[in-house]
């Protein structure tokens, strides 16, 4: 068969050295399509079980499943491989099967086996325990596993910029992403890097890129994510000076403040939300707000709490907090 596919996409079609392949880029770059392609090339190819992952399965019927149906017929192999709608399937001659799961029923997750391939589109959208999940789920007995990645970048805070770049928190450092976005792929140790955008896409009308470049104007965070497709700051920083500092800098400064006024402020959380408890102090006369203590912990019980905060009944400080819950 003779396909036309664009050249940027063209090594990576063919590239399987790599356990990890994590594609990212702008709105209309043909990444997801590109994945799905390979995708069907590889299972064509060899006995597989692929499982193609979003956050919500209601989603894949318009997007993933509308995009590998295209590309079956399009290549002319529906003698092949068979794609049927209820559940979500493809089947094809060789034993092969392409399988479609959401992360809004986990459960679903659990009867699968030997799956050697996932894929999850739009991966910034699923939490990094999903992604955790699902790294257990990939396994067989004999064939190498893999797992494909597509998302547009959103913020430096989603897990996965910490994941495959770098996590400030944690000190761990993988990837400078400017360092892709100038090379466009990178291998680093099993992860291979692809970076797109708009101008990948020889199929694309110019009328959508055009679409594309006038955000620049009015939403410059959306041109970025869009256009450029950069990881980055997403909206308007609520503290855009914010500075860290060494914590008896910041204890020295609070003693020089004339009459500091301060306070201590919590919010609940439990599960997916942390309890938080921060105190803070402010120097009027400058308007700076020092934060100079933290507690920040979850999956603990009010009483469990309580006891870890033992000292504010000790100092008897007062605690501003949520009254979302008059019971907390």
């Amino acid at each position: 068969m003779e396909k036309e596919v664009n050249p940027h996409f063209e090594h990576f079609l063919f590239d399987w050295n790599q356990k990890f392949q994590f594609l990212v880029g702008g709105y209309g770059s043909s990444k997801s399509y590109h994945i799905a392609l390979k995708l069907v090339l590889k299972l064509l190819e060899e006995k597989r079980t692929a499982l193609v992952i979003r956050e919500v399965y209601d989603t894949h019927r318009e997007s993933t499943f509308s995009l590998l149906q295209e590309i079956v017929s399009d290549l002319g192999i529906d003698h092949v491989v068979k794609c049927r709608s209820s559940p979500l399937a493809l089947t094809f001659r060789n034993g092969s099967s392409i399988l479609f799961k959401g992360l809004d029923k986990p459960e679903k997750l659990k009867s699968i086996n030997n799956i050697s391939i996932i894929w999850i589109e739009e991966c910034s959208e699923v939490s990094y325990e999903g992604f955790k999940e699902l790294l257990g789920r990939l396994r067989h007995p004999s064939l190498p596993l893999y797992m494909m990645l597509s998302t547009n970048p959103v913020g430096q805070d989603n897990w996965t910029y910490r994941h495959f770049f770098r996590d400030e928190q944690l000190k761990r450092f993988v990837l400078d992403d400017e360092t892709l976005y100038k090379k466009r792929t990178v291998v680093i140790k099993d992860t291979y890097y692809h970076h797109s955008t708009a101008e990948d896409n020889l199929f694309l009308p110019k009328s959508y890129v055009k679409q594309l470049d006038e955000l620049k104007e009015y939403d410059p965070d959306l041109y970025r994510i869009a256009r450029k497709g950069y990881f980055g700051i997403n909206g308007t920083k609520v503290f855009p000076q914010f500075e860290v500092r060494s914590h008896s800098d910041v204890l020295e400064a609070i003693q020089q403040i004339d009459r500091p006024l301060k306070r201590a402020g919590m919010d609940f959380g439990f599960v997916e939300s942390y309890n938080a408890l921060i105190r803070l102090a402010v120097d009027h006369e400058k308007k700076y707000l020092y934060i100079y203590w933290e507690y920040y912990d979850r999956g603990k019980t009010d009483d469990e709490t309580a006891t870890d905060l033992q000292e504010f009944i000790e100092s008897q400080e007062l605690i501003k907090a949520d009254a979302a819950e008059p019971k907390t």
